[in-house]
């Protein structure tokens, strides 16, 4: 089955969520695809870096990728509530594989909210015709959380726009068919972000578009991260989302639909550490007995348990929340600060209950805990979600 039983009695309410459910856990079985394809082979893309193809396809093949696609252009059309539920089971496999596959959520997302007809047919339904990746080209080298502060420029010369910049830490930049793309078209720093950037849709093969060096970082290693950089790189005005300057309001929008399932992903490698140090709790002896018998491992294990079970709780509240057509900015930018330190707290207790093991490459907790510190920083880090949740807070009592 997909979920247990006592975690599908929380899901959504409705019929059509029943049914949903039931479509998921019977023909996807993306919890039978975690254990089976992705476990397996988790450890040697993580030391090969690797992209991790085979795997992408079999997704890809049994429809656990691109499923925000509306049915209209050849997707699923499901809600983000059930995203998260296929999200978190390929977590659990391999947080490098699930993040190479929900990068395509974030680049696809903001052609989803703000694409017209023409641009969501050519763009979203090539994705449903073959397993093709895309990305979202946004962060630069010396602006993450700062939007405000890109400086790729896109200037428009007759009925197209010519953009020069850099963009940095791209996931799936290196595999991308094409990406999203945020660029400021009001030169004029006095300008405000909602009225200075626009968002593009740009063919990867465009000439000009020249793609940067794989980064083998601390974790999730098999996901392709690069810089690409734009050099005179024409793009046509019928790749403009809305219109000039409607960008920032586009890319920051896509976070309330994506930041769930970042959630939902950090609650599955927290899920899958528990699980590592309970069976390990419960074969390792020492004076005598399981360690698990020792009162100092079991209720650290509770503890790791009851913050697994929060986490779950937040990701399913704000998945819940923009599914039922309401904005989710405060229950999103929760579920994601709060999973993400979950994942790195229970990573590291889970390390702990293993010991020497757990400090060894060839037991599973240490991937791990390397693998949890990036739900921290990407997406918004921990302090950017702190600093929308006290916004959102205070706006309550203004009102």
């Amino acid at each position: 089955a997909l979920v247990s039983s006592d975690r599908a009695c929380r899901c959504k309410y409705d019929i059509k969520s029943v049914v949903s459910w039931l479509f998921l856990s019977q023909f996807l079985s993306p919890r039978k695809f975690a254990r089976e394809e992705i476990i397996p082979v988790a450890a040697a893309y993580d030391r090969s870096g690797e992209y991790p193809v085979p795997i992408i396809k079999k997704a890809w093949e049994l429809g656990l990728m691109n499923s925000h696609i509306p049915e209209d252009c050849g997707g699923m059309g499901l809600g983000i509530f059930d995203s998260c539920l296929i999200t978190e089971e390929l977590a659990y496999g391999c947080t490098g594989v699930q993040t190479a596959i929900e990068a395509n959520s974030l680049g696809q997302m903001p052609v989803i909210i703000a694409g017209n007809d023409a641009q969501k047919k050519k763009y979203l339904g090539r994705m449903t015709e073959e397993p093709l990746m895309c990305a979202y080209c946004v962060t630069e080298p010396g602006a993450g959380s700062d939007v405000a502060g890109l400086k790729t420029m896109a200037v428009k010369k007759g009925d197209d726009y010519v953009v020069n910049g850099q963009k940095m830490w791209i996931t799936n930049g290196g595999k991308a068919n094409w990406y999203f793309l945020l660029a400021r078209t009001d030169a004029d720093p006095k300008c405000p972000a909602s009225k200075a950037f626009t968002g593009f849709i740009v063919e990867a093969d465009t000439p000009g578009v020249l793609v940067g060096r794989k980064e083998m970082n601390m974790g999730q290693r098999c996901s392709d991260t690069r810089g690409i950089t734009f050099e005179d790189v024409r793009i046509p005005k019928e790749n403009v989302l809305i219109g000039e300057g409607a960008g920032f309001k586009i890319a920051m929008g896509a976070f309330d639909k994506t930041r769930p399932p970042v959630a939902a992903g950090a609650t599955g490698l927290a899920q899958r550490a528990l699980d590592e140090a309970t069976r390990y709790a419960l074969e390792r002896k020492t004076f005598g007995k399981l360690i698990a018998e020792h009162q100092a491992v079991s209720f650290l294990l509770a503890e790791m348990a009851m913050k697994v079970e929060l986490a779950r709780m937040g990701w399913q509240r704000s998945a819940w929340e923009v599914d039922s057509g309401r904005r989710n900015t405060y229950y999103a930018s929760i579920a994601k600060a709060f999973a993400g330190d979950i994942a790195n707290q229970v990573a590291s207790d889970a390390v702990q209950v293993f010991g020497g093991n757990g400090f060894n490459s060839e037991y599973p907790v240490e991937k791990l805990m390397r693998d949890a510190k990036i739900y921290q920083i990407y997406e918004g880090t921990a302090q950017i979600q702190r600093l929308i949740i006290s916004r959102e807070h205070f706006s309550r009592f203004k009102k």
